[in-house]
């Protein structure tokens, strides 16, 4: 057939690792200089058409079908993929060609709640049960429970922003609101944090209320671009943690003119966000189609380009790429867990979409293609600010709260 005699010639330009394809007529092959990562089976010529068209959406919506099925580690799929790059990425120059969901503000609020709004009844079944945090943790062990995991994380932040009692603090992309509230509860901050997603705003508010912080933070339904002029006054603290690779291809500028209005001078502001080793690589088209919808994942030289332009300046920069490993893991490994109950919630394609999505972005960051950034930031030139990094790993202290005033 057409189909396998195309799969077969390109699969036997692997450099490096190996993997077996069982074909739909019974017949099976194995690829690649080394011994099998993983066993592949295709179950339809019309998925290799398919990959033909868009090896990413091929292959994703095959999975998710179950027109593929993956004997062995699922992660190793992508593993075949990072370590041939060059192999798959001369299908991608001649076949790979499809229209992206453009980034604007007014696409914004629809593409957050494709992913955030799937209810958080969903993302409490896999998520921390402490946090809901949904962004890398930090592990000082690999032994590191995910909820202690989380708020290692949580405090990591805090300590890098250098908080003091009574700093206003501006969040854009708050999530479900613990990072901000924790800000509030040990550092007797005060602040406003945005999100585009329904579910996020309603549960971070009740959870100000329920933690007694009410009185310090609010959570807004709004888009980052449009706090400046929601309020009239700057902010000690900026921070944003995972939501800079959403603001979509070349809108990075105005992520830090958003940074450039609300902080103040000489104030600091962390940024975290996935990051990519080259930049102008294009999302991945399954990811875009279906679960990020309008995302970018920027180099870190491409982020690092801006500073100057708004007169940023970089105090510290730390690759957390392993730790979003391990927490991929654990969220991957509570999601199967819960396989009943999403299949219940949804239905088994979606459960498999999700599955592979977690499976493959575990093995972007075990195996190298993705990595995980922290910026900390000062606007302008600030003397003031500790000359070691020492404060970073010192325990928290609980500070008491006070009453917000006027930043």
């Amino acid at each position: 057939m057409f189909e396998k005699t195309l799969l077969t010639q390109g699969l036997k330009k692997l450099k490096r690792g190996g993997v077996t394809i069982k074909f739909w007529d019974g017949t099976s092959q194995t690829f690649g200089p080394d011994k099998p990562y993983v066993t592949i089976t295709i179950k339809s010529p019309a998925v290799v058409r398919a990959m033909m068209k868009n090896t990413s959406l091929g292959i994703g919506e095959g999975y998710a079908r179950g027109d593929i099925e993956v004997d062995g580690p699922l992660d190793n799929v992508v593993r075949i993929a990072i370590e041939n790059r060059k192999v798959f990425g001369s299908w991608g120059k001649t076949l790979q060609r499809m229209r992206q969901h453009r980034n604007t503000k007014a696409h914004q609020a629809a593409y957050i709640e494709h992913h955030y709004d799937l209810g958080n009844d969903f993302y409490k079944l896999w998520l921390d049960n402490e946090t809901m945090a949904y962004t890398c943790a930090y592990f000082r062990t690999k032994e590191d429970t995910l909820e202690h995991a989380q708020v290692q994380k949580m405090d990591h932040v805090l300590r890098k922003l250098q908080l003091e009692p009574g700093h206003s603090v501006a969040e854009l992309g708050c999530g479900w609101g613990h990072l901000l509230v924790r800000a509030a509860k040990l550092y007797g901050a005060h602040g406003i944090g945005v999100t585009l997603s329904k579910e996020q705003v309603a549960y971070a508010k009740a959870l100000a209320k329920r933690e007694k912080v009410d009185h310090l933070v609010q959570f807004e339904l709004m888009n980052y671009q449009d706090l400046p002029s929601h309020v009239d006054y700057q902010f000690d603290r900026v921070m944003s943690v995972g939501m800079l690779e959403h603001v979509g291809l070349g809108n990075q500028h105005q992520f830090f003119q958003v940074i450039d209005a609300l902080l103040k001078d000489k104030g600091v502001a962390v940024v975290h966000s996935i990051t990519a080793q080259t930049e102008h690589i294009p999302t991945d088209a399954w990811i875009d189609k279906y679960i990020f919808p309008g995302g970018y994942v920027p180099s870190v030289r491409e982020v690092t380009a801006k500073f100057p332009e708004y007169d940023l300046h970089m105090l510290d920069y730390e690759n957390l790429r392993y730790h979003y490993k391990l927490t991929l893991d654990e969220w991957w490994r509570r999601y199967e867990k819960h396989k009943k109950k999403v299949i219940t919630m949804y239905d088994e394609e979606f459960y498999r979409m999700w599955r592979f999505w977690l499976a493959s972005s575990s093995g972007s960051f075990n195996f190298g293609s993705l990595s995980l950034s922290q910026w900390v930031l000062s606007k302008g030139i600030n003397n003031n600010l500790p000359l070691t990094r020492e404060h970073i790993y010192l325990p928290t202290k609980r500070t008491p709260r006070r009453r917000a005033k006027t930043a």
